[in-house]
């Protein structure tokens, strides 16, 4: 497992590679980035983005949301996965912000994940984003690159993989990490033939070892 000064080596080494890592998924309020993460599981932001660009013109409020067919919505966002499932929990989610919340995405974990089609996931990076409230969502980004760098067990669950994190980083970092490690995985350590041959973090990198000595990539 990684030690704390290994860590601190890697958070260093990808605050050096991707200084602006952010949000990637297009919105103007705590609405539209609920709306645009609850979509965004299980497909590409880049596609989220595309859809929401209409999506978030014609749909300004929960009322919005209501005031249409769940058949219509659908349709609206038909490209994306899960998009009968999604409609359907935009849907209840628009009517329980309405019923109890006044219409506002309320800022709160507790609040947040009683919303129809809102896991943790969804939660903290709502927490994080819209309302600047510490937290680190745990995406496959983030997991894949935790346990490849041996700071997590490959057993351990999300919410073990977000409570080492969280536990071996600042606070004030956690925000800030949880987007590096997603920059970090999505243009770097991909899933798929992960650059292992220029990473920064290959002396410390657990799967990073393993390749080098079965002779998959040169060392960095």
């Amino acid at each position: 497992m990684l030690t704390k000064k290994q860590w601190e080596h890697c958070l260093e080494e990808m605050d050096r590679m991707f200084p602006n890592a952010h949000c990637e998924l297009v919105h103007d309020n705590a609405f539209e980035l609920t709306i645009a993460t609850l979509l965004s599981a299980q497909c590409t932001d880049v596609l989220v983005n595309k859809v929401t660009k209409t999506l978030f013109q014609k749909y300004k409020t929960p009322e919005d949301y209501l005031a249409v067919p769940l058949e219509e919505l659908q349709q609206d966002i038909r490209s994306i996965g899960l998009y009968r499932n999604k409609a359907k929990n935009i849907q209840a989610l628009c009517q329980r912000l309405l019923d109890e919340y006044k219409g506002e995405i309320p800022a709160t974990r507790e609040a947040l994940v009683t919303l129809p089609g809102v896991g943790r996931k969804t939660a903290n990076v709502v927490l994080s984003v819209a309302f600047d409230i510490p937290a680190l969502a745990v995406d496959t980004h983030v997991e894949r690159v935790s346990k490849r760098l041996g700071l997590c067990r490959w057993k351990d669950s999300v919410l073990e993989v977000e409570e080492t994190i969280m536990k071996k980083t600042p606070m004030d970092k956690w925000s800030k990490t949880h987007h590096q490690l997603i920059f970090f995985g999505r243009y770097h350590c991909k899933a798929q033939n992960p650059g292992c041959h220029a990473c920064p973090l290959l002396r410390d990198c657990r799967e990073g070892q393993k390749r080098l000595k079965k002779g998959l990539v040169k060392e960095a």
